[in-house]
């Protein structure tokens, strides 16, 4: 991985992953296996959280989108990673509008300061 970038991976909806797809994000690693899950109606959240863990292992993925309304399904494997990199980055879908008081990195950041470090 000498002087390449890191990768991003999306776990979302048709649509989100269709997306971030066209936008040039799509790759596979050397065991064949891409960073991106498409979840549909009947992904099972054991699926979903495994992929999700197998995003953490993989030392080529920086970044982790996930769709908050998925985020929710695995809210306990999200909230136990504690590590800055890969970061997890909760975003909305087109069904689901974004909800910032279940972003749990929010959450954690909100928590790192008080109203008067912004005074």
């Amino acid at each position: 991985m000498a002087g390449r970038g890191k990768l991003i991976a999306v776990i979302g909806d048709e649509d989100t992953c269709t997306g971030f797809l066209l936008g040039g994000i799509g790759e596979l690693n050397k065991n064949r296996k891409p960073n991106f899950l498409v979840v549909e109606k009947d992904t099972s959240i054991t699926e979903i959280e495994e992929t999700f863990k197998s995003f953490l292992a993989r030392n080529d993925i920086g970044i982790i989108l996930i769709n908050q309304f998925i985020a929710e399904m695995i809210r306990h494997a999200i909230d136990g990673h504690m590590e800055s990199i890969p970061a997890v980055l909760e975003i909305p879908s087109k069904e689901h509008p974004y909800d910032a008081s279940k972003d749990s990195i929010l959450r954690r950041a909100k928590g790192m300061f008080c109203a008067e470090d912004f005074r």
